[in-house]
């Protein structure tokens, strides 16, 4: 059979650019250190790759969101405990200005201290985060929650409903608490406890509350007393109840709560007995009850107990408020842990996909070097092979 020369020169030309194409796809995957460089190379396994590689962008902006969500939490938790230290302080002010022995002018100083905190528990509700956003909004953190009306009281104005974030595939995680739920609610497990009236005029006093029965019926229900004068004897009744004459001091039953009553009521006196959530929440309300009698002097009996009767509730309403900080923390503090539990998970799970992204697409160094050099020994072959080739000639033969 006659090869004509231009076959051959077609033959070794393209066995030089096979060989040559061969030595530069493994010098690519070299100098990439990917075993696939083109979708061509291995469509079935870059398709694989392309779809663990969004999985795992993924991941990383569910850790981004986290990290952004544990910001908040643990600012407000610093936040949280400066809300209770200014709780705690105020109690202990209430405590100390309940004594007899403290002159009006003391109690002045404690009322001016107590102002104080009660600023201070003002910008503390008003708090912004790191993007200037107030942490105690809810969906409204775009202005201050807490405003004061034309009376100088403090109101809530914010939203009471709390934004998400989707930390993680299935789990989305409220950001942080509303002011509503941090200063003007209590936890369901506060007790029992009493108010007298603010335009009480007489003695009465209430001493202390027991619970006798909780199985009572009628347990955890409000209790309203009205006090009347009826021909000289001084009488009550809860709930608008039948009348029941007075004695001073008695122990008052209400279905399944005893509370202690000493002193003379007049008549239109009230004394309300009611579970924590059922009285008063507002946190700024019991600073600004405190304060309104610390600030008068009680030059007059009724105004004495007056203060005695507001300063008792006030220190039980601190008490409550101080428990709903530190389930509000504990609460902080368990989303936190699992904010720490995702980022495990996350981080076992991202090493898993660049697991398999490497077994797919990244190039064993080993075998690629073996490559390149039976690559070159190829080109070179050709390269040769050609050389000696394109010399034949019958002509040399003559």
């Amino acid at each position: 059979m006659r090869i004509s020369t231009l076959t051959m020169y077609n033959q070794n030309v393209s066995s030089m650019n096979r060989q040559q194409g061969e030595f530069m796809k493994i010098g690519q995957q070299i100098a990439s250190g990917k075993r696939i460089v083109n979708i061509s190379d291995d469509p079935q396994a870059m398709t694989q790759a392309i779809n663990i590689g969004q999985s795992k962008a993924v991941s990383t902006q569910f850790s981004e969101a986290r990290v952004g969500v544990r910001n908040a939490l643990s600012q407000e938790e610093s936040v949280l405990n400066s809300v209770n230290d200014v709780y705690s302080r105020a109690r202990t002010l209430m405590v100390q200005a309940s004594s007899d022995t403290l002159s009006d002018p003391d109690r002045a100083s404690v009322a001016s201290e107590l102002r104080g905190l009660y600023e201070s528990l003002v910008g503390l509700a008003n708090t912004r985060d790191g993007n200037g956003r107030y942490l105690f909004g809810g969906y409204q953190d775009d202005t201050a929650p807490f405003v004061r009306d034309v009376n100088g009281d403090v109101n809530f104005v914010g939203n009471p409903n709390v934004r998400e974030q989707q930390v993680d595939g299935e789990r989305r995680m409220e950001i942080g608490h509303s002011g509503n739920d941090i200063f003007r609610s209590v936890h369901s497990s506060a007790t029992y406890m009493a108010d007298a009236g603010m335009d009480n005029q007489g003695s009465m006093q209430f001493k202390g509350i027991n619970i006798s029965d909780p199985n009572d019926p009628a347990f955890g229900q409000a209790f309203d007393l009205d006090f009347a004068d009826n021909a000289g004897q001084m009488q009550y009744r809860v709930n608008g109840g039948a009348w029941v004459d007075y004695n001073d001091p008695t122990t008052v039953a209400l279905g399944g709560v005893e509370v202690e009553i000493a002193g003379q009521p007049v008549t239109g006196d009230t004394l309300r007995v009611a579970r924590g959530q059922d009285s008063n929440t507002d946190m700024f309300r019991s600073f600004e009850k405190a304060l309104a009698v610390l600030d008068n002097p009680a030059d007059t009996e009724a105004k004495q107990t007056l203060r005695t009767n507001t300063l008792r509730t006030v220190m039980r309403e601190l008490d409550n408020g101080m428990d709903n900080v530190l389930t509000t923390r504990a609460e902080v503090g368990a989303r936190l842990n699992e904010l720490d539990a995702l980022d495990t998970i996350g981080g076992n799970r991202t090493l898993a996909y660049e697991q398999t992204l490497s077994d797919l697409v990244d190039l064993d160094y080993v075998e690629a070097a073996s490559q390149y050099s039976v690559r070159m020994v190829g080109l070179q072959a050709a390269q040769k092979a050609f050389v000696d080739m394109k010399d034949l000639s019958l002509f040399n033969f003559l």
